[in-house]
């Protein structure tokens, strides 16, 4: 299968908070980050499905992380991929 991604991706572990009526507020761990968005590894717990839109917060910071709009676009067994919703990451910023 041909390679679809339109983003370089770069590996980090990073703790981020993921909120949605389905589950409440849950951490989990990013495994990597793009301009597009980001794959969240999941183990066997509840998530939203593909189409959710979600909000997802970096924890651990010694400042509040922004909390960001996203979209769960893929789901493979070991997680998540979401999808940046919002103009800040269309413009690049942030990064």
């Amino acid at each position: 299968m041909p390679e679809q991604r339109r983003y370089i991706r770069t590996s980090m572990s990073v703790r981020i908070m993921v909120r949605h009526s389905e589950i409440g507020e849950r951490v989990f761990t990013m495994r990597d980050l793009s301009d597009g968005g980001i794959f969240v590894l999941v183990d066997n717990e509840p998530f939203p499905g593909i189409g959710s839109e979600v909000e997802v917060q970096v924890q651990g910071l010694p400042v509040p992380a922004p909390v960001r709009r996203m979209r769960v676009v893929r789901e493979t067994e070991d997680g998540y991929g979401l999808a940046f919703m919002d103009k800040q990451s269309e413009q690049g910023e942030g990064h």
